[in-house]
């Protein structure tokens, strides 16, 4: 009986705690906390750059003839040459320039006529050129650009051995390439090669003639100079 009675209290406390709900606290699952950040590039603001150069001139060879019996040839030495100008920005990959460069040379030339006669000249040039140029974006602190050029050079010629000295302007060019590398905000340095050229800008009678400089024929001979080097950039004006 005894057995019995257990049995059943066992089964129906068994039963009883098969009907026993505990109920636990559920997790919810909580949605990727992911955090957007929104970056907003600044709107471009036309703006002014004074741009100061410092490259190195190559030699370039010239000639020309006047006639079947004369003609000169020889070479423009190269040397330092320096600079500046001032850089319009009109767009953030566009911009105007209006620069200065100088360069104080030599030239030995060799006139060929009835003799030859050797002159040894110190030659000043002046290049004043308005262009523009176009920059290729890479990122905020790396600007690639190539430029264009064109106006004028004034050749300033002196002959030592005679005494005697002249001057002329003629149509010049110029080509070039290079980068800028922003240091700071304001501040960036440049790395550049480029490519200046006086059509008809040396020879004959200003620079080479029977007579020393000032006087002589009348003969011209185009020349091509490369130069390379750098400088500093400056942006100007506060809001940029």
């Amino acid at each position: 009986m005894k057995k019995i009675f257990f049995t059943v209290l066992f089964l129906s406390s068994m039963y009883a705690f098969s009907q026993v709900v505990v109920e636990t606290p559920q997790q919810t699952p909580q949605p990727s906390q992911k955090t957007m950040v929104v970056v907003q590039k600044p709107a471009f603001t036309p703006h002014l750059r004074l741009n100061i150069f410092t490259l190195y001139a190559f030699d370039d060879q010239v000639e020309s003839d006047y006639s079947s019996t004369y003609y000169f040839s020889g070479e423009i030495k190269g040397g330092f040459e320096w600079g500046g100008a001032l850089e319009y920005m009109i767009a953030q990959t566009q911009s105007i320039e209006f620069s200065y460069l100088r360069l104080d040379s030599k030239a030995n030339i060799t006139a060929y006529s009835a003799i030859s006669e050797p002159y040894h000249l110190n030659v000043a040039s002046n290049y004043i050129l308005i262009g523009s140029n176009r920059y290729f974006g890479m990122n905020p602190k790396v600007e690639p650009y190539a430029g264009l050029n064109l106006g004028m050079v004034v050749f300033s010629v002196d002959n030592p051995d005679t005494g005697k000295n002249g001057s002329d302007t003629k149509f010049a060019w110029g080509a070039k390439l290079g980068l800028n590398y922003w240091v700071s905000e304001k501040v960036g340095i440049k790395i550049q090669a480029g490519l200046l050229s006086a059509v008809q800008g040396a020879g004959g009678g200003l620079y080479f003639g029977t007579g020393g400089a000032g006087a002589g024929v009348s003969t011209y001979s185009t020349f091509y100079q490369f130069n390379i080097g750098g400088g500093l950039t400056f942006k100007l004006g506060k809001n940029l």
